[in-house]
């Protein structure tokens, strides 16, 4: 939002939210209907092409927000360094709009200007005459109605919306008020109408001028340079027809400089071009690939979960994941998507974050967590996972945790396979199993002095249940066969003189649960009962009289930058506790792996944690009601 926004600032349809779609459906329907049902001769095609061509945009900016996501993350030719926050994914969150202000101008003269209809696929005379007109007046209007959207009292009202991202993303590009986006297309319109007018248009010209400023767009409000310097040595000149989005970077944090739409040539022109243009466009290229020292390791977890990535949809991304119904739109892009990860993919970079010293990473593995399940598919996961440790010994990463990979221990036995099988890595595996347990624990309401266990058993639960024990919290099991190994793991120490048979007389409101807790197990917790999850997926949420606490994690101190997604369902700038134990062994140079069998000192790293700036979640008490 502008500073002091003017008339016109909000789209007519913002109150609609994601059913603002529906506005084009009446145009969408009689065009298909007329296409479908007319006689060949009289069928119109440029008509019936309006639709397809808007989901091609739409689909050409998600390319953009992806790649350009993608390789900022991976750090080569990146040119600023500040982050990107959740304020401003929120702000650009709108991007599709003026893709739905497109389709309703060309259905509106559609209706009502004849020469429109019948158009041919291609016309040269039209399609140089878009040209000439974009060159000519289209670029020297733009800079001097971006000038003037730079003087205080359009900035305050219009501009500075825009200029609210110093950091810019392809759709940044986009997010304009409504007002602004009206004065764009009326200037953009200048090359349409007047091939219109003159009966030179044809669909190339239309789509083919609308799918340059789009690319031209995205691509000069990348955050990383992709122009090579042979583009320009080949012919010089190019350089005052081509602007490259180091040159417009310059534009959002210098602020006076650079005004060009695409052709810097009004700004060599009138002299503003930004002296630092050359300098900036050169280191930009020169930029090497970065090396973090940590680099938590993940794994896809449903179909779905590619649209919730950062790469995926930057809204989704930027919301804790769950269902969302207009993804099963979209099937058969994720039945492919599924598929070829599925058959053939590799190890990818996610996302990169800056905490005091250190650089961070996530790579993500294309693997499913139904495959996890699988026998036929373990030899293929241990591969990747090998792969990927193997990759970050040779950048020199320190620390690499393995986070979701462990959910399954019988796998790899939490990450100690890779370690006899190279037993001369230099970095550290972390499977965050301490840390969890010390979370999981102080999550626990104070005064508590019985607790019911629930779930699949791993190392985290026997770590948690002696812990327990060992501090005279009595702890019993819902399953027998769970007791059974819970006493077995104790043994005759005195700690499992607290570990009781499951009973309706033992009492308690406090619930921990892993993978596996069924929904009758639930109904037999009492009301206003806590279930604390110790496991990477959450439960079911069956009882609305309960309350459910996340999956093992804390709140990242403000200094942890460029948090502009959520961890999987996870709130914002909450992070799972197996990615901050990876973070807090690199931040106290701890030079030892945590893995198979292996616990830390769960007060030691608890007490680490929060000196770092890490905070637990708000932790419910037992006198608490249900939310």
């Amino acid at each position: 939002m502008a500073s002091k926004p003017g008339i016109l600032t909000e789209w007519p349809w913002t109150c609609l939210g994601n059913f603002k779609y529906l506005i084009l459906a009446p145009w969408v329907i009689q065009a298909t209907y007329s296409f479908m049902m007319e006689d060949e001769a009289e069928r119109d095609f440029s008509h019936f092409f309006i639709f397809p061509f808007l989901l091609t945009r739409m689909l050409h900016s998600q390319f953009w927000i992806s790649l350009s996501r993608y390789r900022t993350a991976k750090g080569s030719n990146r040119i600023v360094d500040k982050s990107i926050e959740f304020e401003q994914v929120d702000r650009e969150r709108n991007w599709d709009d003026q893709i739905i202000f497109n389709g309703i101008l060309l259905y509106l003269l559609f209706m009502y200007i004849k020469e429109v209809h019948h158009l041919p696929v291609w016309r040269t005379n039209g399609v140089i005459l878009t040209i000439l007109l974009h060159t000519g007046p289209v670029e020297f209007i733009y800079y001097w109605l971006h000038r003037a959207l730079h003087h205080h009292f359009l900035y305050s009202r219009y501009h500075s919306h825009h200029h609210s991202s110093i950091v810019t993303e392809p759709i940044t590009s986009v997010i304009h008020p409504f007002a602004e986006h009206i004065a764009y297309f009326l200037l953009f319109g200048i090359p349409i109408l007047t091939t219109m007018l003159t009966g030179t248009a044809s669909i190339a010209s239309f789509s083919g001028y609308i799918t340059y400023i789009d690319f031209m767009n995205y691509m000069g409000h990348c955050n990383f340079e992709l122009i090579p310097k042979w583009f320009f040595s080949m012919f010089p000149p190019l350089k005052f027809i081509m602007y490259t989005p180091s040159f417009h970077s310059l534009h959002h944090t210098q602020f006076r400089t650079n005004y060009s739409l695409f052709m810097p040539f009004y700004d060599y022109v009138y002299g503003t071009v930004d002296e630092s243009s050359n300098f900036l466009y050169h280191t930009s290229l020169g930029r090497k690939e970065e090396a973090p020292h940590v680099v938590h390791l993940t794994h896809l977890t449903t179909p779905n979960s590619i649209y919730h990535l950062r790469l995926g949809f930057a809204s989704l991304a930027s919301r804790p994941h769950n269902s969302t119904w207009y993804l099963w739109l979209i099937w058969p892009i994720t039945l492919w998507s599924t598929t070829v990860t599925w058959i053939y993919g590799r190890t990818f970079i996610v996302e990169r974050n800056i905490f005091k010293h250190l650089k961070l990473q996530t790579w993500a593995i294309p693997k499913y967590s139904i495959q996890y399940y699988m026998k036929w598919q373990r030899e293929s996961i241990n591969n990747a996972i090998e792969e990927a440790i193997l990759e970050a010994e040779d950048k020199g990463i320190k620390i690499l945790s393995l986070g979701l990979l462990n959910q399954k221990e019988e796998l790899n036995r939490n990450g100690e396979m890779y370690i006899r099988r190279h037993p001369q890595l230099k970095l550290k595996l972390v499977d965050g199993s301490s840390l969890v347990v010390a979370v999981v624990i102080n999550s626990i309401p104070k005064g508590a002095t019985r607790v019911i266990l629930r779930g699949e058993l791993s190392k985290v639960a026997y770590s948690i249940a002696f812990a327990l024990c060992k501090g005279g919290i009595q702890i019993s099991a819902v399953r027998q066969e769970e007791h059974k190994k819970l006493k077995e793991r104790l043994g005759n120490t005195e700690a499992a003189n607290n570990l009781v048979q499951y009973s309706e007389s033992f009492v308690t409101k406090a619930w921990l649960v892993g993978d596996g807790l069924s929904e009758d197990e639930q109904s037999k917790a009492l009301e206003g009962t806590i279930f604390i999850p110790f496991s990477q997926f959450p439960p079911k949420k069956m009882r609305k009289d309960c309350f459910y606490n996340n999956t093992p994690s804390m709140l990242a101190p403000k200094h942890l930058e460029n948090i502009d997604s959520c961890e999987n369902w996870l709130p914002r700038r909450v992070i799972s506790a197996w990615r901050v134990a990876g973070i807090v062994h690199g931040l106290e140079d701890w030079n030892v792996h945590e893995c198979g069998d292996m616990i830390l000192n769960t007060e030691k790293i608890w007490e680490a944690t929060i000196r770092h700036g890490f905070r637990p979640l708000t932790v419910s008490t037992l006198s608490s009601g249900p939310h």
